[in-house]
């Protein structure tokens, strides 16, 4: 079966690291038998809202709803905003996820050879926050209220059907991992401000009903500022953590810091159809167009969307082969010290993707034999 893989190439170093990861894949074609991906470039972005005055044409936004997976690229820039001030990339984001109904926000944290954390000595860290991405504060995200220039106010949203939905994927996940580093124990972690908000109150009473369904995995509660420091300091106690939209995007960002930074964390935005995968950095427009970035996180997205399109297609067994292939050659790439400069090597952008093709063509020759 050949999968349409929309691709975005985004903005500032967007454009380099999403080639790297397709370069990547297109190595994992050349070995794995029967992985066949079409890769369909896309405009969109704050370039594109620059030329254009829009930030997709009307053919990006069918090609994504026809496509099979997503692959984007980091996509935006400071200096080049919407006319309420907003910047060009939340505008294309928020609305993909809510016209494709994008409503759980993955990010797994994972250690990766040579990376650095906040605590050099802490090295049991393998956590996944899920996010929802279609309500909370995000759901005010070009609305809310403005009195003449003096007050401005956006307005929080939490349904039973959005709850749901984002906590029964947290459970599914947590029933298909190893469980916390701690001690096994597959456990899905409900982060709000239920003491304060009713909305979060409501978000938790829901959450606690889907738990109710799923008796052999764990579950508890957090509340969101104490958990943010024992984050820090316990990490090996979470296994799932489940969040409110904006509480996501925070922690999310907040918890990579723990495994090295946001250039290894990867992230997928994912539905029961559709799904897009990115790197979780930003567009880094001072380097861009130097080779200098550092595309870990967007090749391991790439890897991810291979496992999502797995899932749906659990006959093809090309595709989970060649994520396994993509992860090994990124663990083993790093492992033999061939890094980027962020991470303490020397090699480009360009040169950290030729040695992970390199690897995957390694990899998978007995493979394709």
């Amino acid at each position: 079966m050949t999968y349409q893989v929309a691709t975005l190439r985004g903005d500032g170093i967007g454009p380099e690291i999403v080639d790297e990861a397709v370069k990547a894949l297109r190595a994992a074609q050349e070995v794995v038998p029967g992985l066949d991906l079409e890769f369909t470039f896309l405009a969109a972005g704050a370039d594109h809202y620059a030329a254009h005055a829009e930030v997709a044409p009307d053919s990006t936004w069918q090609a994504l709803h026809e496509a099979d997976a997503i692959l984007m690229g980091s996509m935006g820039h400071p200096d080049i905003r919407m006319p309420d001030g907003t910047e060009v990339q939340g505008h294309f984001i928020v609305n993909v996820r809510k016209k494709l109904h994008l409503y759980a926000g993955v990010r797994p944290i994972k250690f990766y050879p040579g990376a650095r954390g906040v605590d050099p000595a802490q090295k049991d860290v393998d956590l996944v926050l899920v996010r929802e991405s279609t309500e909370g504060l995000f759901a005010s995200f070009g609305g809310g209220a403005e009195i003449e220039d003096e007050v401005y106010s956006d307005t929080m949203i939490v349904t039973r059907r959005g709850t749901e939905r984002v906590a029964r994927y947290a459970f599914g996940l947590a029933r298909a991992r190893s469980g916390r580093p701690l001690d096994g124990a597959r456990t899905v972690t409900c982060v709000d401000k239920a003491n304060i908000f009713r909305s979060l109150a409501f978000f938790r009473k829901v959450f606690d009903e889907v738990a109710a369904e799923h008796g052999d995995i764990r579950s508890d509660h957090a509340l969101v500022d104490s958990f943010s420091m024992l984050l820090m300091q316990h990490p090996e106690r979470y296994d799932v953590l489940v969040t409110e939209n904006m509480f996501g995007d925070i922690l999310s960002d907040l918890a990579a810091a723990l495994v090295g930074g946001l250039g290894l964390a990867p992230s997928g935005d994912i539905g029961d159809r559709h799904a897009m995968f990115q790197p979780a950095h930003g567009s880094a427009p001072d380097i861009a167009g130097q080779d200098r970035a550092n595309p870990v996180a967007t090749i391991v997205s790439a890897r991810m969307m291979l496992d999502w399109l797995a899932r749906r297609h659990p006959d093809d067994a090309a595709l989970p082969a060649a994520a396994d292939l993509v992860e090994r050659a990124v663990v083993e790439t790093m492992e033999a010290g061939d890094r980027t400069v962020d991470l303490g090597g020397s090699l480009t952008c360009s040169g950290f993707g030729d040695a992970v093709a390199a690897t995957v063509l390694r990899l998978g020759a007995g493979t394709a034999a």
